[in-house]
């Protein structure tokens, strides 16, 4: 929802105001400068007065004496304690840089850097600082930023998603990695909770024993209730659909569960359509009949569709969209977008997303990645790059270009798998908009399409890069959308999983801690390799350092 509002809004500061340089903010008033002014001297001051007090104490603590001691007591140290203790030096300091490289590829940050703003920085009084009137300019852009970031962070239900049984156990059958992470699966089992539960199922045995099969976390004790429920009730439409999710081995079996389902999902609907107004419990009820119904419908459209029969899926979605045109939260539209593109209906793809690619409707990666397809598909044919460099690039390329910086400041990520960059692994059930679980479920799906179109992928692999000149600071400022949500990364590992090396926009610089440890790292491991090799060499350079120092003693 905030990407179709920040298309207005962009378009809008364009044409009224120049927007602000990166990084600038408004004037400060006299007391921020002063507190600012006090927080940076602060720590001059300790340091000024740290000095001051060791020199007023170097006569009673007989620094002199003492330093006299430690200089003779280091020259009387061989070769062997420097090889000791360079070489301890530099394995604490591997061992601290192989764990700060694998801390910041698992979560993206510096453990020290991490350790050292979460405990160091309040004891130093670095928060004081950072934190802003309430009212003020500063405040305000940081909350309506917050705001911004939480609803395109929303984590949403995948509308291709896999079948369990079918194809994501499968694939662990056949590879013995797990496609899905908990965090995946508990999302889906709330799901199924929130569609196929209500206050009324304890009137129904049968659905009562489905209401504790979906807080089930155990597959084969889901699949036993839903067969108990079978038991109470023949009829009973949830049981079927759990069985072919997560029972069912082949899209047959799953098409055959489904098609039981619908039968008793419609007879239970017609049911509910009866009595809906004799009190809210019914209406409640109805509601719950309606998410069946819905859901059993477009699963065997999907069936269709992986089964080859496309047109009949084509239908079933046409249909539920015009008898239940409320439910636009499912995206079906995003399912029937990529069975026409399967048809090569052209026409009726740019139909979808002229009523679809609103913007006052959210987007994703289907629909904008969709739209700079069918653009991109009048002028690949015959797009080349050395021919556009020397005439320039028409209208109709430059609208090409325009739909794929478009697409890929939306989502960053797709172009490396639609062009091959990354490895795809099975989409989750759920994915985050503008993030790497959105770019997997889509390229899964639509890496054929842009195939099939002669020159598609010659046109973006030549032009997506160019987004980003357009977008320099994309945390910051966007430029068609609302700014790159910094959030996506952790809700991005949560949902993929741990095989699969997440996709990171922007890209994160290495931390200082891991240049510094590795540094140290070799250069400790230099000086004990030298000293073990030229023992005499080292010797005498430790010895002449000392005695320099000796000589600089003050009496």
């Amino acid at each position: 929802m905030a990407d179709g509002d920040g298309l207005g809004e962009a378009a809008t500061a364009a044409a009224s105001s120049p927007a602000p340089a990166p990084g600038l903010s408004p004037p400060l008033g006299w007391r921020e400068r002063l507190r600012a002014g006090l927080a940076g001297t602060g720590a001059s001051l300790w340091f000024v007065a740290g000095l001051g007090l060791l020199y007023a104490l170097r006569v009673p603590l007989r620094l002199c004496e003492n330093l006299a001691a430690v200089t003779v007591f280091l020259n009387s140290l061989t070769p062997k304690f420097y090889v000791a203790l360079t070489g301890t030096s530099s394995l604490i300091s591997g061992l601290i840089f192989i764990f700060e490289w694998w801390y910041f590829h698992k979560h993206g940050t510096s453990f020290i850097e991490q350790v050292s703003v979460s405990h160091l920085r309040p004891l130093m009084g670095g928060t004081e600082g950072s934190i802003s009137e309430p009212g003020s300019p500063s405040s305000s852009r940081e909350s309506e930023t917050s705001r911004q970031n939480l609803s395109e962070c929303k984590v949403w239900r995948n509308p291709l998603n896999l079948f369990r049984g079918a194809e994501y156990r499968r694939y662990t059958w056949v590879t013995g990695k797990e496609p899905l992470t908990y965090y995946d699966m508990n999302l889906s089992a709330q799901d199924h909770q929130t569609f196929f539960t209500c206050d009324t199922d304890f009137l129904r045995p049968s659905d009562t024993v489905m209401q504790k099969a979906w807080r089930e976390r155990n597959p084969p004790a889901r699949i036993k209730a839903a067969y108990q429920a079978l038991e109470l009730n023949n009829d009973c439409a949830t049981a079927y659909v759990l069985l072919a999710e997560e029972e069912a081995t082949t899209i047959v079996d799953a098409e055959r569960l489904f098609k039981q389902a619908l039968k008793a999902g419609e007879t239970i609907y017609r049911r509910s359509q009866q009595c809906q107004h004799q009190s809210p419990q019914h209406e409640a009820q109805l509601r719950r009949d309606t998410n069946v119904l819905v859901y059993i419908k477009r699963r065997l459209a999907m069936c269709a569709r992986k089964l080859g029969r496309i047109r009949e899926a084509v239908k079933i979605m046409r249909d539920l969209m015009k008898e239940f045109p409320p439910l636009t939260m499912l995206n079906i539209h995003e399912n029937l977008l990529e069975s026409l593109l399967e048809l090569q209906a052209y026409a009726d793809v740019q139909a979808v997303l002229a009523k679809y690619d609103d913007i006052s409707l959210p987007k994703s990666a289907a629909i904008c990645y969709t739209a700079a397809l069918l653009k991109t598909r009048t002028v690949s044919d015959k797009f080349s790059p050395e021919t556009a460099s020397r005439r320039g690039l028409s209208t109709a390329e430059i609208n090409a270009v325009e739909a794929i910086h478009r697409a890929v400041e939306f989502n960053p990520h797709v172009p490396k798998y639609l062009l091959e960059m990354k490895s795809l692994i099975l989409p989750p059930e759920h994915i985050l908009k503008r993030g790497d679980s959105e770019a997997i479920a889509y390229a899964f799906f639509h890496l054929q399409h842009w195939k099939r179109i002669e020159g598609a992928l010659n046109l973006l692999q030549c032009t997506w890069e160019g987004t980003f000149r357009m977008i320099p600071y994309p945390l910051e400022k966007g430029h068609l959308f609302y700014p790159y949500p910094s959030c996506t990364e952790t809700a991005d590992r949560e949902l993929l999983p741990p095989f699969h090396h997440v996709s990171v926009y922007p890209k994160k610089e290495l931390p200082f801690f891991i240049h510094f440890t590795a540094g140290l790292c070799s250069s400790t491991a230099m000086i004990a390799l030298l000293t073990h090799q030229f023992p005499e060499i080292m010797g005498v350079f430790a010895k002449a350092k000392h005695w320099r120092t000796d000589y600089d003693l003050p009496m």
